[in-house]
């Protein structure tokens, strides 16, 4: 069945307010036989007598009534998709999917959102978290609209832009009897209790390839998934641990912790990945902006 003619409906809701065709088509702008034109389409269309004569008056049939209470709800509905539109084409609304990792999110992320927030308050930024493989799925899979991974970001539909080069820094206990290393090498922190992101992981993959490119046999003696667990494990004095810089440069972490470069030095690219197809919202380009201007 094709689809209902608007101006049908609302001319016969017309004839219906104004009891008669020669008036729904002085106020229509169209010609009386135009009128009884598309009344008798609807009617033919639904196979049913929609108007009937009242003495001089045209009134509605039972279905006719029914038909004009769903004509009025249907006037409703699209005044309120015209005041929707109205407001996505006035002022950045709507709602746009990212995903990065972990650290990211937690460390890089919150003012960057927060000043979004405060520039576009009816646009709402969902956030999830997961490894590189995971947010390029969802990219593929159109789950995601966004997405701050760690490179290499592979695949054929997606555009990747570095923005953020992130050193990794070892990480010791400020006080008590493990010893720093002076030169903070593969085979220095090799020789220590070392707690490691679990495996999996992007950044676990890069801390695993500077040990075995130096031929060096790592064995954690924790593997974390969580950031503020390997750092409370290495502030409680039981191990040191290699993680991203951005996530121990804030404040109040110098007291318990003692940060070194490694030798020689390891660092991660993040990268703006969405897909070369994705056609952008305004929300979403805006996103898109805040995160690239992350560029250094």
């Amino acid at each position: 069945m094709r689809g209902l003619n608007l101006d049908a409906l609302r001319t016969f809701a017309q004839v219906i307010e104004l009891g008669s065709f020669s008036a729904a088509a002085e106020r229509g702008g169209i010609t009386q036989p135009a009128v009884s034109l598309q009344v008798r389409q609807l009617e033919r269309r639904f196979g049913l007598k929609l108007v009937e004569r009242v003495g001089r008056r045209a009134g509605p049939t039972a279905a006719g009534l029914e038909l004009l209470t769903h004509i009025r709800a249907i006037d409703a509905a699209l005044a309120q998709a015209e005041q929707a539109m109205t407001a996505h084409a006035s002022q950045v609304t709507g709602r746009v999917r990212l995903g990065t990792g972990a650290t990211a999110c937690t460390y890089l992320l919150p003012p960057l959102l927060a000043d979004l927030r405060r520039r576009f308050p009816a646009l709402d930024v969902v956030a999830s978290t997961g490894n590189t493989a995971d947010m390029l799925r969802g990219l593929e899979s159109n789950t995601l609209d966004i997405g701050l991974v760690t490179l290499p970001a592979p695949g054929r539909m997606i555009e990747a832009t570095p923005v953020l080069e992130d050193e990794f820094v070892a990480i010791f206990p400020a006080r008590g009897p493990l010893a720093i290393p002076d030169a903070v090498t593969p085979q220095a922190l090799a020789a220590l209790p070392l707690v490691l992101f679990e495996p999996g992981a992007r950044t676990r993959r890069l801390v695993d390839d500077w040990f075995e490119e130096a031929g060096v046999a790592v064995k954690p003696v924790m593997e974390l998934g969580s950031t503020e667990a390997m750092k409370e494990i290495v502030a409680a004095g039981l191990a040191c641990a290699v993680l991203p810089r951005m996530a121990v440069s804030g404040a109040g972490q110098r007291g318990s912790l003692a940060l070194r470069s490694l030798a020689p030095r390891l660092a991660r690219t993040l990268a703006v990945v969405v897909r070369r197809d994705k056609p952008l919202s305004r929300g979403l380009r805006h996103l898109q902006e805040a995160l690239l201007a992350l560029r250094t």
